[in-house]
């Protein structure tokens, strides 16, 4: 309700400001065309006192060489600025956000509970804590209102999910506590399945090259560094165009193979299993999950065995498994 109300003052403050601006025009108008003759005469009369006075008349032609030479560079910029602009447009990249201090992060959450209310949310990421479950989050709304989801989160038994973690090199992003924020993750997306949603997991065993979200007619892209968080790094923003050209469709295209791709599994949310399929999408097999709350300490990085305290275990050793009997791996 609070959202809503707000998107209603919102629009209403968009075109209340668009009439305004039409009668500030108008009375800037009129005021200038009542003052100009007072203006022009006195004008004359202060030019007469300057043509006779060397050093007012230099320095009148100083201030106005100043003023010249700032116009031609305010032009020259503005061409320079309006090609780009262009060239942004072209591209679909419609915003960007460089920081994420407070006005940014409320400016962010505003525009995706817009774009992403009644659509399709489309998400790749990492482990999904500061996108799905966090309630300050990018998507902790957004998700409520959406008609469906397709998330691609980090595989937490890959490892190369545990090599990003050592990279960072970071006191709060250790690899269990990345394997307890995709365990939480998965309980988000179990109670908004619980209550209708149509959401489906997949999980990616490479490391996370860039956060994703397509929501609607919108995408938001950023890319994960290596040695920095994500927190860290700024945020584009593209919009569908209708030529089909632009940024906009090369990423949903990306995130439409990564997601038919058959090497990666989905979760079943309902048993937690991941459910491995062909190229057709026939099932080949299936490896039981165990989900559980584990405690985040410190792992050694060199411990390769899967814990069973950790969030997540393996009820069977991975692969490899001859496919299910009546179907043709492709």
């Amino acid at each position: 309700m609070f959202h809503e109300s707000c998107f209603v003052l919102r629009a209403f403050f968009r075109h209340a400001a668009g009439s305004l601006y039409h009668i500030v025009i108008v009375a800037m108008s009129a005021g200038i065309a009542l003052l100009l003759p007072a203006g022009a005469g006195r004008f004359l009369s202060f030019w007469s006192h300057v043509e006779h006075d060397k050093f007012s008349l230099i320095a009148v032609e100083m201030i106005a060489a100043v003023l010249l030479m700032g116009c031609f560079n305010y032009v020259h910029r503005s061409l320079r600025d309006r090609a780009l602009a262009e060239a942004a447009l072209g591209a679909g990249l419609v915003s960007f956000f460089p920081r994420r201090g407070p006005q940014a992060r409320r400016r962010i959450q505003a525009l995706k509970d817009e774009q992403g209310t009644g659509r399709s949310v489309m998400v790749i990421g990492s482990s999904g804590a500061g996108t799905l479950v966090d309630q300050v989050g990018d998507l902790s709304s957004v998700l409520d209102k959406c008609l469906e989801a397709k998330i691609l989160l980090v595989n937490p038994f890959s490892q190369d999910a545990r090599a990003r973690m050592q990279a960072l090199a970071h006191p709060a992003c250790t690899y269990p506590a990345f394997r307890e924020e995709v365990r939480q993750s998965i309980a988000l997306l179990k109670r908004l399945k619980a209550i209708g949603k149509v959401v489906k997991l997949k999980l990616y065993a490479d490391a996370p090259l860039v956060k994703l979200v397509i929501l609607g007619d919108y995408l938001w892209l950023q890319h994960y560094h290596a040695d920095l968080d994500i927190q860290n790094m700024p945020e584009y923003v593209l919009q569908r165009n209708r030529k089909e050209h632009g940024l906009y469709t090369f990423y949903a295209h990306y995130f439409m193979q990564r997601w038919e791709s058959p090497e990666l599994p989905e979760y079943d949310l309902d048993t937690d299993e991941l459910v491995y399929r062909s190229r057709t999408g026939q099932e080949i097999r299936r490896e039981p999950v165990e989900i559980g709350a584990a405690p985040v300490a410190a792992h050694s990085a060199e411990t390769a065995r899967v814990d069973t305290r950790e969030a997540f275990q393996l009820l069977h050793a991975p692969g490899p498994y001859l496919p299910a009997r009546g179907y043709d791996v492709e």
